[in-house]
């Protein structure tokens, strides 16, 4: 970047709750700045707004025209996306668009071929691959320290408290359905794993007596992993919990929460694997379950020869809360789309490719679970 770069214009649409969560991380980023808010008048939009000596307008359109805007941040639900997206992005507006990127193939591939034609970001916030977590998993699978994967799943019980009969979540012309509005996330986190995926079989699933879709259940075949997920908004709020498990050859991880803040390992292991374990994983707790010697270090599976002097169980995670973590990964994803528009040849985690590839995992697990 430049010695001393412009403060960057920041517009945001859509101040809710999340809307100003991430909107305060993307702030410490240096050289930007909270120019405007738009079309709302929610009481925590005007307190911002007052927070950040930012200007209050009534329309997105006053924003977009604003000459001191650079980008904009889409905080809305996902019905609006195409429409607010494709009018920042005419007006010469980079955009970082909360997840889905769309609610329809189409509109998300007009939307990137706009940005594409503009030279301008339209970014999904997909953050999951800015986690530290994120990148030794990725590690661990590509150097296959426990053997090949062989199988993955993800299970999302989460909450409805929040979500009233009549909320937007619900409607799926609004919303997408479960797969669109929420399973970008975990579509798009397995893909930097284990490549582009393709979905096999989906199912969904309506409350008694209503027309309220609250759970579906996908499969995906990434080369020869098979990888399930499963949401169901049906919990109490203090029941609200995620869970991932990836299978090995030798063993299996354990992550937990959505934005996955620590990890169990457990595995087989010879003296070399259990190093690059603790050196990929520093400060973990490590606990023996089993010593072996002798002949008993000689085992099978899957019809190979394994050699392991132990069975292990490593845990690591953050100590900081997992808000703050989240907070973390908001300001990463922000700087890096930051520095691409100062340097567009710049290497990003997220481009706009994965905003639109998660989307057409999610259209094609929904078209499934409903033909």
């Amino acid at each position: 970047m430049e010695n001393n770069p412009r403060k960057l214009g920041l517009g945001v649409i859509g101040m809710g709750g999340f809307g100003l969560f991430a909107t305060q991380h993307f702030l410490q980023i240096p050289n930007t700045r909270l120019v405007a808010i738009a079309g709302t008048h929610r009481e925590a939009a005007l307190a911002a707004a007052l927070r950040f000596r930012a200007e209050q307008l009534e329309s997105l359109t006053d924003l977009v025209n604003h000459p001191e805007v650079d980008l904009i941040y889409i905080a809305t639900p996902p019905f609006l996306h195409y429409e607010q997206a494709m009018l920042c992005l005419n007006a010469g507006k980079h955009v970082i668009c909360e997840k889905p990127l769309a609610t329809t193939a189409e509109h998300g591939k007009e939307m990137l071929e706009t940005a594409r034609q503009k030279g301008l970001l339209m970014v999904t916030n997909l953050m999951q691959r800015y986690n530290p977590l994120f990148e030794r998993i990725r590690h661990l699978i590509e150097k296959k320290l426990l053997g090949d994967m062989l199988h993955g799943y993800f299970e999302n019980y989460a909450a409805d408290e929040g979500l009233s009969a009549d909320h937007w979540f619900w409607d799926r012309s609004k919303s997408g359905g479960i797969f669109v509005e929420h399973g970008v996330h975990f579509f798009d986190m397995f893909a930097g794993w284990l490549g582009e995926g393709e979905v096999k079989a989906a199912q969904a699933v309506k409350r008694p007596g209503t027309d309220t879709e609250d759970q579906v259940n996908c499969t995906v075949q990434y080369g020869d992993v098979l990888v399930n997920y499963y949401h169901g908004f049906t919990q109490p709020g203090r029941m609200d919990r995620q869970e991932m498990r990836l299978l090995f050859e030798r063993g299996d991880i354990t992550l937990y929460e959505w934005i996955p803040t620590r990890m169990v390992l457990r595995c087989v292991a010879d003296e070399t694997t259990t190093r690059a374990l603790i050196d990929l994983f520093p400060g973990a707790r490590l606990d023996v379950s089993g010593s072996f010697g002798g002949a008993q270090r000689a085992m099978r599976g899957r019809h190979k020869e394994i050699d392991a002097y132990q069975q292990i169980q490593i845990s690591y995670g953050y100590d900081e809360q997992k808000m703050h973590l989240y907070g973390e990964i908001l300001r990463l994803m922000f700087r890096d789309q930051l520095a691409a528009i100062h340097h567009p040849e710049t290497h990003r985690k997220v481009t706009e490719q994965n905003g639109y590839q998660s989307l057409l995992t999610a259209l094609e697990a929904d078209r499934l679970a409903h033909s």
